[in-house]
């Protein structure tokens, strides 16, 4: 699951069970998040516990914390990428799925999201 599985953090990102990858800053730069799984509202994960709870980026760097970490995915992506090697990789401005959206094809890197820069609030894979 995107939101307890050690994986969603892993550095190797690439070595990852989870192929889609989401940086805070463009470039791939700061904070990261892997995710393995398709995500209806990334401000509102619900795990069984009955709670609500917000996807966020993996935390680094203990004293000096890379930009982003610990903050709320949704609505602060600025880039992007998928090392999937069939899927494509889905990002949308609305919960739930809704347009507008950008696609990462496989093994696809997006260095500045143009439709969903820091306007992105679910994540779908998409069968090509």
């Amino acid at each position: 699951m995107n939101l307890y599985d050690n994986a969603a953090c892993q550095e190797n990102w690439g070595a990852s069970k989870f192929k889609a990858h989401l940086w805070y800053n463009s470039a791939q730069g700061g904070a990261f998040r892997n995710i393995g799984y398709s995500v209806y509202d990334f401000g509102a994960l619900r795990p069984g516990d009955g709670h609500a709870h917000p996807l966020r980026y993996c935390y680094f760097g203990a004293s000096s914390p890379w930009p982003g970490s610990s903050q709320n995915i949704k609505n602060n992506a600025a880039s992007g990428e998928n090392t999937h090697s069939k899927y494509m990789a889905r990002i949308y401005y609305g919960s739930g799925y809704k347009k507008p959206y950008q696609t990462m094809g496989a093994y696809q890197q997006i260095d500045k999201f143009t439709t969903v820069y820091n306007e992105n609030a679910s994540f779908a894979w998409i069968q090509p």
